[in-house]
């Protein structure tokens, strides 16, 4: 048996291990009506000397509609906020950069180059990295000061 076959390959196999290990594919999703109707994020890293990511939004209102679409690389712990402005649409800001994605046929997707002049409409959460795990969290929802009804005075 040949040097080359008996150290060298075997050598090789184990030195690239490391090299397929690094490629990471992350997944969360912001259930909007239930799992048929959401907005899912995708992150997905190369090699471990990169310092960026590929992220990916998916829109997704089933059966009807579901659609993918590319977000800019950006940092590896760059978070996602979602912005609910209503009608089906979502406002996603990812490191100062504002897209606007929709959800009643999926397909429209654009970047903004500015806020709207509405306002970013209402926080839904933001999808970040807990513990090295994509993750969506929700934004807390306003607590409303209770109601103090009074007697009427007799």
């Amino acid at each position: 048996m040949s040097f080359r076959r008996r150290f060298l390959t075997p050598l090789l196999s184990v030195l690239a291990l490391p090299l397929l290990v690094a490629c990471s594919d992350q997944r969360a999703t912001f259930e909007i009506k239930g799992s048929a109707h959401a907005l899912s994020l995708i992150r997905v890293t190369g090699m471990p000397w990169e310092n960026k990511a590929k992220y990916t939004v998916v829109a997704a209102r089933m059966p009807d509609c579901m659609r993918r679409h590319a977000l800019p690389d950006a940092g590896l712990k760059a978070k996602v906020e979602v912005f609910a402005p209503g009608n089906d649409a979502w406002i996603l800001r990812q490191e100062g950069r504002l897209f606007v994605v929709e959800t009643r046929t999926c397909e429209g997707f654009a970047k903004l180059d500015q806020a709207p002049e509405e306002g970013l409409g209402a926080p839904a959460g933001v999808f970040e990295l807990r513990q090295d795990v994509l993750v969506f969290s929700p934004a807390p929802k306003p607590v409303t000061p209770p109601v103090v009804v009074t007697p009427p005075a007799s």
